[in-house]
């Protein structure tokens, strides 16, 4: 039998002891028991109360391979405490054919074993939130005392030597101007491209987006409250909604606990805000719908143009168009803005003229086949090495059993082709593992074809996810100038084998009142 081991342990207070001792003990299991071991899954400090373990993942996922038909774990709480996902996972991987055995704790298939890995499984799910219940306890203790309970401190604070929070200067500078920004009028989308086209980063040094500005936007501790246990708790399922609240009776609320890097003033007319766009009707969340968003860019000073709309005239005809974002904010742009109509148009004719195209077909197919093989040829490289060590292995075993018939018999022949023998396995295995991984997909014109008729029929059927996808798959800028429109595709081929990968057009004199797409 071709078992695989998963170990695990789930806090950072353990070690990788933990881990050897539980592999040490199943391979003495499994030499008992004439199992081969033929892979090893680890996960580090990671909780069995939630599927979300690397390892774990990758072991479920490989299962279907046929590699292993068993999984040997030292204890069942080992896989998973919680019953849901205990019984889930079992029955994916029964339907793989892999069974689930634990070292520690024996069963066979009669009733009284279901009914005793259940009620052991009840008793881990038991221990695992009775534990977080304890460590709940510890860390409540902590937040009187408006000291960091672990995580990532917000942007704008770090954590101090005593565990209380302290200002980052570099760091409260973003948090006032996302504030400033959002209460003297300016939306999500405005904030987000003003920090990312300066050069401003979150705490993990990621471009913002539109939920970490909520995040901001929502925590009290900006203005000096220190806040603790806050969030929803997790579903069933693990996952926890961090925009719902708990009830105020669960929520450690301190005024003047912590350093304030805005004043409450401002945090009361953001959260005021914030509730009135919650509140306003489906017009207003009516919002259009800008194609070109993240791509096009203004000729004249480098920033980012966004989507305008605004009612203008004696009848309030509506007018939409993209806008350098630097224009409002610093006044030192003096670009004129663009029809959204007129622009896009231009991106969709260019797009179906340089690559939506019979002509473009062979071009592309050969490119994104030779990124497949490119990006294969790792794997490819890996299993000639496998296959020679194998080749190598198998004449060694071939050498000693020739050598034990013509009368050569030796202690140490018994112990080198057990040896030999696992190592053949385990080549096996891995060689199978790969290509089972390995069966590349070679593209057919065809399938380019079918590919761009569906973009096509996402512009008639105005689906716009889709062809925004789409666009910014095969559009890498489009660039504002005063008098004329540029256009950088990725790839396009025009005529013969030559590839173009720029377009131009003149800009017309005044904007024209926008269509519907």
């Amino acid at each position: 039998m071709n078992a695989a081991i998963y170990a695990r342990y789930s806090s950072d207070n353990q070690r990788d002891e933990s881990i050897d001792a539980q592999i040490r003990a199943i391979e003495e299991y499994a030499k008992r028991n004439n199992i081969s071991i033929v892979k090893i899954y680890t996960d580090k400090a990671k909780s069995a109360t939630s599927d979300k373990r690397p390892d774990f993942q990758q072991m479920i996922a490989d299962s279907s391979l046929g590699i292993f038909n068993a999984i040997i774990v030292h204890k069942l709480d080992r896989f998973s405490r919680d019953k849901y996902d205990s019984v889930s996972y079992k029955r994916k991987l029964k339907r793989n054919g892999v069974r689930l055995i634990s070292v520690t704790e024996q069963f066979d298939d009669s009733p009284e074993s279901i009914i005793l890995e259940s009620l052991l499984e009840g008793m881990a799910e038991y221990y695992s939130k009775n534990l977080a219940r304890e460590v709940m306890k510890g860390m409540k203790e902590t937040a009187y005392q408006c000291k960091h309970t672990g995580g990532l401190a917000p942007l704008g604070y770090d954590v101090g030597a005593d565990k209380k929070y302290i200002v980052n200067d570099n760091e409260a500078v973003i948090v006032k101007i996302i504030f400033d920004m959002y209460v003297t009028g300016h939306g999500y989308g405005s904030i987000v491209s003003y920090l990312n086209s300066n050069g401003y980063k979150t705490k993990i040094g990621k471009p913002f987006g539109k939920n970490s500005l909520h995040d901001i936007l929502a925590n009290e501790k900006y203005c000096g409250t220190y806040v603790f246990n806050r969030s929803s708790s997790k579903d069933g399922f693990g996952k926890r909604n961090t925009h719902e609240d708990k009830d105020v009776s669960h929520v450690i609320r301190i005024p003047g606990g912590m350093p304030a890097i805005i004043s409450e003033e401002t945090f009361s007319k953001a959260k005021e805000k914030m509730k009135q766009n919650k509140r306003r009707p489906g017009s207003y969340k009516a919002k259009e719908n800008y194609l070109l968003s993240g791509l096009i860019f203004c000729g004249e000073c480098g920033h980012a143009m966004q989507g305008n709309s605004r009612l203008c005239g004696r009848n309030k005809s509506r007018y939409v168009t993209y806008r350098c974002g630097n224009k409002d904010r610093t006044k030192t742009c003096n670009n004129k803005e663009i029809s959204k109509e007129y622009i896009e148009t231009f991106v969709l004719t260019e797009l179906e003229k340089k690559v939506l195209n019979d002509k473009a077909v062979p071009y592309l197919v050969k490119r994104l086949n030779a990124h497949l093989i490119e990006k294969d040829e790792s794997t490819v490289a890996e299993l000639i090495h496998l296959n020679t060590v194998l080749t190598e292995t198998e004449k060694q075993i071939d050498n000693i059993v020739a050598a034990i018939s013509q009368g050569f018999v030796q202690d140490s022949f018994r112990e080198k082709m057990t040896e030999l023998e696992a190592n053949k396995t385990q080549l096996q295995v891995k060689i199978q593992e790969l290509h089972m991984k390995s069966k590349g997909k070679v593209l057919t014109e065809d399938e380019i074809r079918k590919l761009f008729s569906a973009f096509k029929s996402f512009v008639e059927e105005k689906n716009i996810p889709e062809c925004k996808k789409f666009i910014a798959s095969y559009v890498n800028q489009v660039i504002v100038y005063k008098d004329r429109v540029a256009v950088t595709m990725k790839v396009f081929v025009d005529d013969g084998d030559d590839l173009h990968l720029f377009s131009s057009k003149k800009k017309p004199k005044r904007y024209n009142r926008a269509s519907s797409f």
